[in-house]
């Protein structure tokens, strides 16, 4: 009697899990600021925007750019920490998170504050530092998001990984265009500083100690 062969299983695989559960829960996580800062705006549920709904829309937009940026470095710590190589995964998308939450800031601005006003967009580019710095963050986001796809990873090659390690300037041009902006109270950007300080020092230490790990098998190797 032939073996029968065994059915596929039906179970949740480890790839199946992350596109159906863990995907599509951080991409709705992601759009939760935009439902808040939407509900605050309308005066829904209780929410406000305050007195002044577009320097609201600006501030919050802005923060919520930072914190994707700095969610997006984050994940390489957890991932050393916990080994779950999905995490990794998830980086891109909230790197594309950031950028639009950046676009989204830099929109509010040029609509509702300036009302499609480009002479006075480009005024304040050249005239009003914090403006410029800020400004300068979202230009060097924009080849970060353009090239996210797997595509352009295989035609990059080794380009992309030294392309996508701007993210720290980047992160710093932000918090430096928060700091400015903020000019009295400045005890969050200084909090956005001190978080990025230590993912800056963990990077290097991470990088020293692979460096001195693949020196070290290359000299047993050797030996």
């Amino acid at each position: 009697m032939a073996d029968t062969p065994n059915p596929p299983r039906r179970g949740l695989t480890v790839e199946r899990g992350y596109r159906s559960i863990v995907k599509p829960i951080v991409f709705v996580a992601s759009l939760v600021p935009l439902g808040w800062m939407v509900c605050a705006l309308f005066g829904w549920f209780g929410f406000s925007a305050g007195v002044d709904p577009v320097k609201f829309l600006e501030l919050e937009n802005g923060k919520t750019a930072l914190d994707f940026i700095l969610l997006t470095l984050m994940v390489t710590p957890v991932h050393d920490l916990a080994r779950h190589l999905q995490l990794l995964r998830l980086r891109r998308m909230l790197g594309l998170f950031a950028f639009f939450y950046a676009l989204v800031h830099f929109s509010v601005y040029v609509v509702l504050d300036l009302d499609f006003d480009w002479h006075m967009v480009g005024a304040d580019i050249v005239k009003r530092p914090y403006i410029t710095v800020g400004f300068t963050a979202l230009l060097l986001l924009l080849p970060l998001a353009v090239t996210s796809t797997n595509r352009m990873m295989r035609r990059l090659g080794r380009r992309w990984t030294r392309l996508h390690r701007l993210i720290y300037g980047i992160a710093a041009l932000g918090i430096w265009h928060y700091y400015w902006q903020e000019k009295i109270d400045v005890r969050m950007p200084i909090r956005y500083a001190a978080v990025l300080a230590v993912l800056l020092g963990y990077r290097l230490l991470r990088s020293r100690w692979l460096r001195r790990m693949i020196a070290g098998r290359r000299g047993a190797l050797t030996a």
